[in-house]
Parts: C-alpha cells; sequence; structure tokens
C-alpha cells in the first residue's frame, strides 16, 4: 500500500491538507502531501542515447511480423540467415535452394533452409493512478517509470521496430499507437509526461491485473511487453510471498506469447521510512488514513520489515510469472541499473523466458 504523508493537526476529512509554509521549497518532495502538477523531469533527460550505444537487449522469443528485421521470425519463409541442410524432398522443395557442397559430400541431394527475420513489437503498460504521483528524490515515481521506458525503447530500437504504449488511469486505457523510428519514440514519450495527473481518490475501477489483461487482449502480434508499474493494490495488506497478488495470472498469461519485461519503481522514502515525527498516512488510491508516530522506532521498525515483505512478495510473483524484473529508485542512476539489468539479462533471459511444456517459442 503506498502512502501520502500529511503534516500538522487534524483535518476534516472533506478538505485537504493544510500547507505548512516552512515546506514549501521541498521542490519534488511535496508531493507526498499534493499530487503534482506536471512532469518533474524534461524530454532531453529521459536516457541519454550516447551512453546506451553499446548496449543492446536480449530478445529470445521468436517473433511475428510482415517486415524484414534483425530478429528471429517465428512465421516460415525465405529469409537472410541460413539454417541446417536436410534432404531434398522431390515436388516440394525449390531447387534454387540446393545446397551443391553438402549434396556432393554426401552424394545425395540437400537443400538449406533459410530463418525468417521479423521486425521487434515493444508495447509499454505504464501505471499512472495516484500512487505513482509522488517521489522525495528529485523525481516521481510515475516519471521515473517513463524514464525506464524510454532507456528500454532507446536499447530495442533496431531495423523495423516499434514501439508503442499504453497509459493505465483509474478509469481506462489510453493507446498510444506503435510507430518505428527515433522520432516516433520521442513523440510516444512527450504523450506520456504530459498526460493529466490523476487526483488522489480518482473514481474508477481499473486495476493492473485489467490493464495486463487489456494489453494481452489488444496486442496480439508476439513481441516484448513492458510493465511499468510500482505492483501496489489497492487494500492488498498480504504480505506471504506464497499468496499471488491478483496481478500475477495476467502477468502469466502475458508471457506465454511475449517476452515480458516488468520495471518496479519505488520510492526511497518506502524502503526505509524516514524520521519526521507524527504524520498522517493516507493513501491516495483508498480511504485509508492513519496517524503514524515515525520517531518511535519500533513503529518505524515494522513499517520498514512490511515494505521489505511487500516488495520481496512483487518480485516472486514476477520471477512464478516467467518475467524479467528491474527496480528502479527514485535515489538511484536508472540509466546504470538498467545498464545492469541488461549486461546480466543475456545470460538469463533464455532460460527465464522459456515457455510453457507444448508451446513453442
Amino acid at each position: 500500500m503506498s502512502s501520502r504523508p500529511t503534516f500538522g493537526p487534524p483535518q476534516p476529512s472533506w478538505l485537504p491538507p493544510a500547507p505548512d509554509p516552512a515546506r514549501q521549497d521541498l521542490g519534488v518532495a511535496q508531493t507526498v502531501l499534493r499530487p503534482p502538477t506536471g512532469a518533474t523531469l524534461p524530454l532531453s533527460q529521459l536516457a541519454p542515447e550516447a551512453a546506451l550505444r553499446r548496449l543492446e537487449l536480449t530478445v529470445v522469443r521468436r517473433l511475428e511480423g510482415f517486415l524484414h528485421g534483425d530478429h528471429i521470425g517465428l512465421l516460415p519463409g525465405a529469409g537472410s540467415d541460413t539454417n541446417d541442410a536436410r534432404p531434398y524432398q522431390p515436388g516440394q522443395d525449390d531447387v534454387r535452394r540446393m545446397d551443391w557442397a553438402v549434396t556432393a559430400r554426401t552424394t545425395e541431394p540437400h537443400v538449406r533452409d533459410t530463418i525468417a527475420d521479423r521486425e521487434l513489437e515493444v508495447w509499454a503498460l505504464l501505471d499512472v493512478t495516484p500512487s505513482m504521483n509522488w517521489g522525495t528524490q528529485g523525481v516521481t515515481k510515475r516519471d521515473l517509470g517513463i524514464a525506464g521506458i524510454a532507456t528500454i525503447g532507446f536499447l530495442s530500437q533496431r531495423m523495423g521496430d516499434r514501439f508503442g504504449g499504453l497509459v493505465m488511469r483509474q478509469d481506462g486505457i489510453r493507446r498510444l499507437p506503435a510507430r518505428s523510428g527515433r522520432m516516433a519514440l520521442y513523440g510516444l514519450l512527450r504523450s506520456m509526461l504530459t498526460e493529466p495527473i490523476v487526483a488522489d481518490n480518482a473514481p474508477g475501477e481499473m486495476t493492473l491485473a485489467k490493464g495486463i489483461e487489456q494489453l494481452n487482449r489488444t496486442e496480439r502480434r508476439r513481441g516484448m511487453r513492458v510493465v511499468v508499474s510500482d505492483f501496489l493494490t489497492p487494500g492488498d495488506h498480504e504480505l506471504d510471498a506464497a499468496v499471488p497478488p491478483d496481478w500475477e495470472r495476467s502477468l502469466r498469461r502475458l508471457s506465454v506469447r511475449n517476452q515480458v519485461l516488468c520495471i518496479e519503481v519505488i520510492d526511497a522514502a518506502e524502503t526505509d521510512f524516514p524520521d519526521v515525527g507524527e504524520i498522517l498516512v493516507r493513501d491516495p488510491e483508498t480511504n485509508f488514513a492513519r496517524y503514524v508516530n515515525t520517531a518511535d522506532p519500533a513503529a518505524k521498525q515494522r513499517m520498514d520489515a512490511a515494505t521489505a515483505a511487500q516488495r520481496a512478495r512483487v518480485a516472486t510473483a514476477i520471477r512464478r510469472a516467467g518475467a524479467g524484473h528491474i527496480q528502479l529508485r527514485t535515489d538511484s542512476d536508472w540509466v546504470a541499473d538498467i545498464a545492469r539489468f541488461v549486461l546480466g539479462y543475456r545470460r538469463v533471459a533464455s532460460m527465464l523466458h522459456q515457455p510453457p511444456q507444448g508451446v513453442a517459442r
């Protein structure tokens, strides 16, 4: 459960919290008191392209498509990469594909198969619900998630590849069509940055599980799927990792046909609650409110332990679903964090994204 602390004396539930004049220069940290009014990160700082040119995001799933690209295709057909030679089947194989070198060595006619290349289609689901609207270290969780999408976009852009997005609000989902090219990616990121801020306790029934289901249902072509969220479900107080969250089954279904990457965004104050005295903690997505004395070591220890258990449960659920997992923090360099993930991802991607028994790659 995410929270937004309120300083000062208790206020009636129908009034917004009274601002403290001593805290008017907190910058982005003001988002813990009230929703932000706009983006906290300019488009030019989302992801430095120069730092990403030598990295490449590994794609191990076979892809569908119509354009010839740089990835292994799922559909049969001619391609640019040669495959193994096999015996010639009269009446079925084209004699122009005859491999004369193998035929001469074996004295039997052989043909050379080719692998069809296909373009990669990446879709990113961005959670912009109220729990993503705050931060204490210079950037909000929402804008950090957009920076993660920008970094993945730059890493996955190759010939013919397309990038699209879904923006999940409390009242529905906005679809940003998939297009190819660097300028199209910048346009998508600009649209995400200028998306109106969702107010606290905004009406709506959209959840992360429903958002993932819609992504799986509407975007049928195989490819890479990126889910960006804090993975916090309103009203879910479960801390046992053996109990799956409601979005795990949807994520597992998404992983059957696609290569899925989950970007979990968290704020430093969520994992190590600061000592700011007695505050009123409010959930921006529910009516939960409670006073907490953060100066009490026992109370702080219990809150930090609950947060650690909550994050461990999220990591376990993502791993069970067969998806990649990146955790980005508002107090660290997200480009360096993703770069470290990509370098290690090459070794584990083929095992992590192994499809279930009986399902083709």
